[in-house]
């Protein structure tokens, strides 16, 4: 099957300009949705990114443009979230964006009614685009998995289950934040100094982040159905980047037996515009699993997903801190990876999300969990850079990083690239560390 149509076309160029510049990241080819506020504005309304412009989603819906299932799609884009558009379906989905793709491209006779009801970028606030009803966070890159499981278990990294079925535990939707917003440092129990003495209180020492994507389900299903390999695209509304903030330390004390509680839920963040699936289409690439692996049970695998399950997407960490910004040094960069690398695909999360038979619902989070890579310089988080706190990581200003300090800044930043096609650009997810509230 084929996944592209003619909003793929390399060759297009838009009537916005900016959106023509090499690189920029957001042409027409990727028309990314999201939530926005002009500055002076209290209320939030859908739109979506054309170069360095957002296009008002709400305003455009009062002029009527468009027909039929197209039209439906945009009458969806006037709430202060996009869960109504995500709950239409793919096909809406589809029909909206070749009608805003036609309307965008150089000689449109839509340009008169689309041009001023653009904003630049930089006089807008982005929100959350979707309120969060659940978040389920996974554990899909094993390169990740190995390089902390032996930090634990030198002789045995993975354990049994892991290359048989997608982990994953039940996050916090509250805590979720777009980028650009500072939390402060998370404050807990600790692992006592010896074995049954009394656990330390107090801030989290061993704060650190995780580099993920995050999958937004669009149209979800009913409680006891399941959502099929083969049909799980047709469920995802698009991908973001998520940094989900890690208390390391809180993390080794409370565990076991039932995994991540505190040291995950007191912030998550995400960037704020939503690329779909279909716009990242050209960057669909087979799903290799190890001949010498064990191969995923069948509900888990078709010829559909193997020829076009993975998709390589480019990714980034970077940090700053109160010392680097102050010299105005730029934001040192600690690591790069892809998501091609993980071990499990989105499609595969999908199905077994809900093999059980649980309802996902529109506007609901999946994170991949932190995207390493096989080599160094492809780690993840700092938890693999310092080799468990053993090693700090330097910087190009002098200072030196264990794990994250008050006012230090996390840039995480995803793209997709290809010859011959432009840019497809998530934008950045961005978080600052505050002193903790004692």
């Amino acid at each position: 099957m084929s996944y592209l149509n003619e909003t793929h076309d390399p060759s297009m160029q838009s009537w916005v300009v900016s959106a023509n510049v090499p690189d920029n990241g957001f042409p027409i080819q990727n028309l990314p949705f999201g939530v926005f506020r002009p500055q002076g504005s209290p209320n939030f309304r859908p739109g979506i990114a054309i170069g360095n412009q957002v296009l008002d989603l709400a305003a455009l819906a009062g002029v009527q443009p468009f027909t039929g299932q197209a039209a439906q799609a945009l009458e969806a884009c006037q709430g202060d979230s996009l869960n109504a558009l995500m709950g239409l379906g793919q096909p809406h989905w589809s029909a909206l964006r070749l009608a805003l793709s036609r309307a965008l491209r150089q000689g449109s006779a839509q340009q008169a009614v689309l041009e001023p009801l653009l904003v630049g970028a930089d006089q807008v606030e982005m929100g959350l685009p979707a309120r969060i009803g659940d978040y389920t966070d996974f554990y899909i890159s094993a390169h990740h998995a190995t390089a902390v499981g032996k930090q634990f278990r030198p002789d045995n990294p993975l354990l049994p289950n892991y290359k048989w079925i997608p982990i994953g535990y039940h996050g916090r939707a509250s805590s979720i934040q777009a980028t650009g917003h500072s939390f402060p440092r998370p404050v807990g129990q600790t692992r006592p100094a010896s074995e049954g003495g009394t656990p330390g209180f107090g801030p989290c020492q061993r704060l650190d982040y995780e580099l993920e994507l995050g999958i937004f389900v669009g149209q979800g299903n009913a409680q006891g159905e399941r959502i099929a390999l083969d049909d799980a695209d047709a469920h995802v509304f698009g991908l973001c980047i998520l940094n989900d903030w890690s208390a390391r330390d809180l993390q080794a004390w409370e565990y076991q037996p039932l995994g991540p509680f505190l040291a995950k839920n007191f912030a998550s963040t995400i960037s704020p515009w939503i690329v779909t699936l279909e716009a990242l289409a050209p960057f669909r690439i087979p799903f290799e699993r190890d001949a010498n692996d064990p191969q995923p049970l069948p509900y888990l695998s078709s010829a559909q997903n193997q020829e076009y399950g993975a998709f390589d997407i480019d990714l980034q960490v970077f940090l700053s801190t109160q010392t680097s910004r102050a010299a105005q040094a730029e934001p040192a960069l600690l690591s790069t990876s892809n998501f091609k690398e993980a071990y499990w695909n989105i499609a595969q999360l999908l199905a077994h999300h809900t093999v059980n038979g649980c309802n996902l619902q529109a506007g609901d989070l999946l994170g991949t969990g932190t995207l390493s890579g096989p080599d160094q310089g492809q780690e993840g988080s700092l938890l693999e850079l310092n080799q468990g706190g053993k090693q700090a990581v330097k910087l190009p200003w002098g200072e030196e990083r264990l794990f994250l300090q008050d006012y230090d800044e996390v840039i995480l930043l995803a793209a997709c690239h290809k010859d011959g096609y432009p840019t497809i650009s998530l934008g950045q997810a961005s978080g600052t560390v505050l002193p903790a509230r004692v």
